[in-house]
């Protein structure tokens, strides 16, 4: 194995993997590393390679950790010790000392003066150019198996930013209830709760959705895409209007019942401007490109009010509403009787929306009746942050 041929091929691989040229060049260096013990040096060892990028030479160390007494227990010297990094560690977390990757560091000082525990110090060996078979293929092996650890990791991380975010991707398959998505490096899925109900998704299609977690796994990214999260609806108004993602406008809350309806309050402190018309955009422009993304969901975009009687006002719209008073922990709003199916909504889904958004207990009643008529209740979903 000429190790000059290695250098040769570094930018190709970096180009194909989308890998950086330095991590390529490590990946090298470990593997030649790898080749170098197996031909030239005995089992446990630790040794590290360095290749000039300029000549394509490498050059090779053997590296040992600096131990006394107080980070290592001694035995006779003359024993045979191959052991595996579990089996270094004993009581006290001190490790048994091991010739082939220990040094003392009375031994230590001879080599590199100052020399502390715990450092490792390394010793230059003779360079070689050359190696057997079974070493190459090692260095072979170790090089596809980095250059895979190393690409994942990348994807992983890449990815790992973009969690709490809008991807764009397009459907490539869907496998039983779970849609898997094209994000470009790697699949996303969708699984059926994260799903607009009623939504059909196939294959070409395009979709945004939002970025629910990312985590690791031996297969690679695990990427959980959702577009039921109410805080896709968020991002998506981020997207366009700008004086959202400006921060000059800002949504303080938001409830939503994917595929039906959803509710979003926004606030300014900037003066002369009209958070509501902000959002709506010129002739709904920018309200319309958020629906036609959910497939026609119905957005009732409202002031946020920091007095919570009005805040609560805003949030029945479209009805009107007499009165709203705070008692006992409840919000109790009074409304003329032809005001009150439009206050609760159908199935109740207007006020159960307004108290999520509110995060009060709203109860409705009409004006003129002894006792709540209608009552609808948000429970814990009140409490939750969208």
């Amino acid at each position: 194995m000429d190790i000059k041929s290695f250098t040769s091929a570094i930018s190709q691989i970096a180009t194909e993997k989308e890998i950086p040229q330095e991590k390529v060049v490590e990946v090298v260096e470990q593997a030649i590393a790898t080749a170098y013990k197996k031909e030239y040096r005995e089992k446990g060892e630790v040794v590290k390679a360095k290749i000039d990028s300029k000549t394509g030479d490498a050059k090779f160390w053997l590296v040992k950790i600096v131990v006394d007494e107080s980070t290592a227990v001694f035995t006779d010297e003359n024993e045979e010790h191959v052991l595996t990094e579990e089996d270094e560690e004993i009581e006290e977390g001190k490790v048994r000392y091991n010739p082939k990757r220990h040094i003392k560091i009375e031994e230590a000082k001879k080599i590199k003066k100052g020399a502390k525990v715990g450092e490792e110090i390394e010793t230059e060996l003779e360079a070689k150019q050359e190696f057997g078979r079974i070493a190459a293929q090692t260095a072979k092996q170790v090089i596809l198996q980095k250059i895979k650890e190393t690409e994942r990791e990348l994807i992983f991380n890449e990815y790992k930013d973009k969690e709490s975010e809008v991807i764009s991707g397009i459907v490539q398959r869907v496998e039983g209830r779970n849609v898997l998505m094209d994000i470009g490096k790697v699949l996303g899925v969708i699984h059926k709760e994260e799903q607009i109900p009623g939504e059909v998704y196939r294959p070409g299609q395009r979709h945004k959705a939002y970025v629910l977690s990312v985590e690791d796994s031996s297969r690679g990214p695990n990427i959980v895409l959702s577009r039921a999260f109410p805080k896709f609806v968020s991002k998506l108004f981020e997207l366009e209007v700008p004086e959202i993602a400006a921060g000059t406008v800002e949504i303080k809350s938001i409830a939503r019942e994917a595929g039906s309806r959803t509710k979003v309050a926004v606030y300014s402190e900037e003066e002369g401007i009209d958070p509501v018309g902000t959002a709506v955009g010129q002739r709904g422009t920018r309200v319309g490109a958020v629906i036609s993304e959910l497939n026609g969901e119905k957005i009732d975009i409202i002031d946020y009010l920091e007095k919570s009687e009005d805040f609560i006002r805003n949030a029945l719209s479209p009805a009107k509403i007499s009165d709203v008073e705070i008692k006992g922990g409840r919000a109790i709003v009074t409304v003329p009787e032809d005001q009150l199916s439009l206050a609760i909504g159908k199935e109740g889904q207007n006020v159960r929306l307004a108290a999520k958004l509110t995060g009060w207990r709203i109860d409705v009643k009409a004006i003129g009746k002894d006792k709540i008529e209608e009552t609808a209740e948000a429970e814990e979903e009140a409490e939750e942050e969208e």
